[in-house]
């Protein structure tokens, strides 16, 4: 019994069917041998000698790239994207390995395609980007995502020709699945107290207990709280600290509501709503500024306070952030998050309604249950981070805006059914007593 093909060959078998020509050098072989047959019968020496001058140069081509591209067969490109990846930062990925000699009149290019999913929705559209290796110098890939996100894609080498005849397969495909986390908010990041949140204490045992009650000294404590024989002993500034004093860390209760179109889940719809339940692209984008002003308040409150716990709830589960390494993990879980359908939130409003510190809401006015979500929670401050498109009392200046051609521009093929017109989304939440709304506004355009 035979053994089991690899992938790998599987995908060398394939390409050696590929066909290699272009269609500028299918055409120019298709006229070349038309000239060449009319020529020899009306006996037409110059049509001879310009289409047979033609096919030569096609025949060198040809066996010049195959016979190179035959030895670049194990060629294996270093492409290594950055990380993280985050969208709106066009910058330039070093594409090692290129710098191979290649027969005149030829050049290696590399190119990535694959598909995109925005805001980790199931209409993903197509990405193509490609560069051209110099004879001397590295060369460099430029990627340029519109918005947050998934990216699954293969990066491929191929040997070309100048006129655009040729294209040979070369070297090992590098395959990639990339998580594109958002553009960073623009706006002021928000400041919280000290004490917001649960609080919970440190328990330390009993042995521990001379070392718990005391540290070292610090700008701002008391000076009549310093143990000055303790300090003498160890040439070091120790304080004593109070029991009632103890060192406390401060959960910040998270939640980040992507409700939204239920086909934007990629789950079947039937009837005349169907069009209308999938994710438009201002959808996405109002969806890719809710995960921008979640990460900046993350990132802010832990630069501040590098103590505090997050409690993320979300539509498909629940983190807790405690440092730096977990924090990071989520914002790449974040950049996939897709919207979810409208759920029973009886169980989490049970878990929830008697907490006695603040909590923190992200939203999209595509989330319908948001207004009965608030008044559930009345009892404890709230204060919510809405983006929603803009009203008529919007500033232009805060307007944070997208549009279709920077798809087309940096090499992504839109879906169709971002195109489609949909009615605009407005939500206005109800006064939270206690709390803040802030509201950050995005469209789509044409």
């Amino acid at each position: 019994m035979a053994a089991p093909r690899s992938p790998e060959g599987l995908f060398r078998r394939f390409r050696a069917f590929e066909p290699v020509f272009s269609p500028p050098g299918f055409a120019v072989l298709v006229l070349s041998l038309f000239i060449l047959i009319r020529s020899l019968s009306s006996r037409n020496a110059y049509e001879i000698v310009l289409s047979l001058a033609a096919l030569c140069l096609w025949i060198v081509l040809y066996f010049a790239g195959s016979r190179k591209a035959r030895r670049l067969a194990d060629l294996e490109p270093g492409w290594k994207p950055p990380a993280p990846l985050v969208a709106g930062a066009a910058g330039e990925t070093l594409i090692t390995g290129l710098d191979i000699p290649v027969p005149w009149f030829f050049r290696l290019h590399f190119s990535v395609r694959g598909r995109f999913f925005p805001a980790g929705c199931r209409q993903g559209c197509r990405v193509l980007v490609e560069t051209s290796a110099p004879r001397k110098g590295p060369a460099l890939l430029s990627m340029d995502f519109p918005l947050s996100g998934i990216f699954h894609g293969e990066g491929s080498c191929r040997l070309r020709d100048i006129f655009g005849f040729f294209s040979f397969p070369c070297g090992l495909p590098q395959h990639r699945s990339l998580a594109v986390r958002s553009a960073p908010c623009l706006k002021k990041p928000p400041r919280i107290s000290a004490h917001s949140g649960a609080e919970d204490r440190r328990n330390k045992s009993a042995s521990d207990e001379e070392r718990y009650y005391m540290r070292e000294y610090a700008p701002g404590d008391r000076f009549r709280d310093i143990n000055w024989k303790s300090s003498e002993r160890i040439d070091t500034l120790i304080t004593r600290i109070s029991p009632d004093n103890q060192e406390k860390i401060s959960r910040i209760e998270v939640y980040f509501r992507n409700y939204g179109p239920a086909g934007a889940t990629g789950g079947r719809i039937l009837g005349s709503k169907a069009l209308k339940n999938r994710a438009s692209l201002e959808d996405l984008w109002l969806l890719d500024r809710a995960k921008a002003r979640l990460t900046q308040f993350l990132r802010s409150v832990k630069e501040e306070q590098a103590a505090y716990v997050f409690h993320v709830r979300a539509a498909q589960g629940a983190w807790d952030i405690a440092d730096q390494d977990e924090l990071e993990a989520f914002l790449d879980e974040l950049a996939g998050l897709p919207f979810s359908p409208p759920q029973n939130e009886d169980a989490l409003a049970g878990a929830s309604a008697g907490a006695s510190g603040e909590l923190y809401v992200f939203s999209t006015a595509c989330d319908a249950g948001l207004p009965a979500f608030l008044l559930v929670r009345q009892a404890v401050p709230v204060f919510l981070f809405l983006a929603r498109p803009a009203g008529p009392g919007a500033r232009p200046r805060d307007i944070e805006n997208i549009s279709l051609r920077d798809f087309a521009a940096k090499g992504f093929v839109p879906s169709p059914y971002w195109l489609a017109p949909r009615p605009g989304r407005v939500l206005n939440p109800p006064r939270l007593p206690g709390g803040k709304t802030e509201i950050d506004y995005a469209e789509a355009r044409l």
